[in-house]
């Protein structure tokens, strides 16, 4: 299964752009021994720039048709560390092809995006930076791959 981070707006060079980068990286290597295919940061733009339904649509493209849309949303649903494991090792074993995790624009998602998404994940009910999300979820899916590989990396 291939996971990737769709994210509205462009992050530049910076810590939270090179965190980023990094835990998709190391989930990528320690991924495919498990039967994982590919972790990606997806940025895209709405034009113009705070027009949700551009950003939607942009969302939209950036999601392959078969995958599992998962929206970041202070209002979703709040997982642990091993229930995502959990729910990537089931999507992955089901034959999903794809999960896609989507980050709306500064104004949030559009109503079409929420409608569209799967599932929402909250990483608690605070808003949080656009930048700092991006590194969250990289990685909580970082994490997730470990809790997969049985590697020391998470604790309980």
């Amino acid at each position: 299964m291939r996971v990737i981070v769709a994210a509205v707006g462009r992050l530049r060079d910076g810590p939270e752009a090179a965190m980023t980068v990094d835990y998709l990286q190391r989930a990528a290597q320690a991924g495919r021994q498990i039967g994982f295919k590919g972790f990606d940061l997806v940025e895209v733009e709405g034009k113009p720039p705070g027009d949700m339904r551009a950003e939607a649509a942009a969302l939209f493209r950036a999601t392959p048709d078969d995958a599992r849309k998962i929206l970041l949303d202070e209002r979703g649903a709040e997982w642990t560390s091993r229930q995502l494991a959990e729910k990537l090792a089931r999507w992955r074993d089901d034959g999903v092809a794809c999960t896609t995790f989507w980050i709306g624009g500064a104004d949030g998602a559009s109503q079409g995006v929420k409608d569209n998404a799967d599932e929402k994940l909250a990483f608690g009910r605070q808003t949080w930076p656009h930048r700092l999300v991006r590194v969250m979820i990289s990685e909580q899916v970082y994490r997730a791959v470990t809790i997969l590989c049985s590697t020391p990396y998470h604790r309980d």
